[in-house]
């Protein structure tokens, strides 16, 4: 068996492992939700210690899951301990093997593995779980952990089923030590952005819990059968009761701005180390190529987000909204500029 071989085997069973890892904390949420929604005992508020420490949203700062996390969060009787070790367990798994195919891949091509979608994704996936198995381990989040496992299950499967191609030497422009600093750094950020995406999510959901409010609740105008026919789904309903097991939404606000503000440096130096790579190959720094315009535009919308946040008190909801905008964007520019648009860095032949 040839290492190109060996390499596309270990992504299958990656791909397993993670679909393991999607299995085993939808249990675990499904399993929360269950059981919030049979209980849903009233909890009096803990009373705190003169002097004491309090953290974003009246919570201890060992509850916030970006300072470190409750360990005793984890015991809830709420949780099911067997599917978070499964999910755990298999997440790490699944990224062993996926590095493992990854530097493979490298040693059939004789290069540096991130030339074309299919090694794009790859990387971008073990960088996604790499991150969220950091984030569980601090604190398990079974949602965050959903979204980001389906989003990288998926996306493995699009790599083996539409992406793949044949391990082998690119073309000349692209043999540069750029290849691993520009295309390696924007795949890590993209990494965090996914992990980021999720948290805000889960922002937003715990917000409208929190606030008793929900779109279900208002009129739809001509279609508000569909409202009604959604009635049952109301965030703040018996349903999404697991919602009150996650951190309040100010500590996953917290969580999101800074995974967000990682991947916005990381972006930028994407932009930055790309005019500069297109100056040595092309000789010139800008020229409006649709990939270069679809990287500054996701720069600006992340930039936004930062300085909404930070310097205008946007908080909640509306910067959350921000973040997805950027996220859509990330994605198009991954997907739909390389096999739609022609460009220069087009990849329409998936090469």
């Amino acid at each position: 068996m040839s290492a190109a071989d060996l390499s596309t085997l270990l992504v299958w069973f990656a791909t397993t492992a993670f679909t393991i890892t999607l299995l085993a904390w939808t249990l675990d949420l499904a399993r929360i939700a269950e059981r919030s929604a049979a209980r849903r005992p009233a909890v009096a508020p803990a009373a705190v210690p003169v002097g004491a420490a309090v953290g974003l949203g009246g919570t201890s700062p060992t509850d916030d899951p970006a300072a470190g996390g409750d360990r005793r969060a984890d015991r809830s009787p709420f949780r099911s301990a067997r599917a978070e070790g499964i999910g755990r367990s298999t997440n790490v798994l699944g990224v062993a093997l996926l590095l493992a195919g990854i530097a493979l891949r490298g040693v059939a091509a004789g290069r540096w593995p991130t030339a074309n979608m299919y090694e794009f994704t790859l990387v971008g996936v073990v960088v996604a779980m790499g991150v969220l198995a950091v984030v569980q381990r601090r604190r398990a989040l079974p949602f965050i952990a959903v979204v980001v496992s389906g989003i990288s299950v998926l996306s493995l499967a699009l790599a083996l089923l539409v992406f793949y191609v044949q391990a082998e030497a690119v073309q000349p422009a692209l043999q540069s030590y750029w290849l691993v600093l520009h295309v390696g750094v924007a795949i890590i950020a993209t990494g965090v952005f996914t992990v980021g995406f999720a948290s805000s999510v889960l922002q937003v959901l715990r917000e409208s819990r929190e606030t008793d409010r929900s779109h279900l609740d208002g009129s739809w105008g001509r279609v508000d059968p569909l409202r009604r026919a959604l009635s049952g789904w109301k965030v703040t309903g018996r349903r999404f009761a697991w919602l009150e097991q996650v951190p309040d939404a100010r500590s996953l606000e917290s969580l999101t701005f800074r995974l967000h503000s990682i991947g916005f440096v990381l972006w930028t130096f994407t932009l930055i180390g790309g005019a500069i790579w297109a100056e040595h190959a092309w000789g010139r720094y800008w020229g409006w190529d649709p990939k270069e315009v679809g990287t500054f535009v996701a720069w600006v919308v992340y930039a936004a987000y930062l300085h909404a946040r930070t310097t205008r008190g946007w908080s909640g909801r509306r910067a959350a909204y921000i973040v997805w905008v950027g996220y859509a964007v990330v994605l198009a520019n991954f997907t739909v500029i390389n096999l739609v648009v022609t460009g220069k860095h087009s990849y329409s032949g998936l090469g």
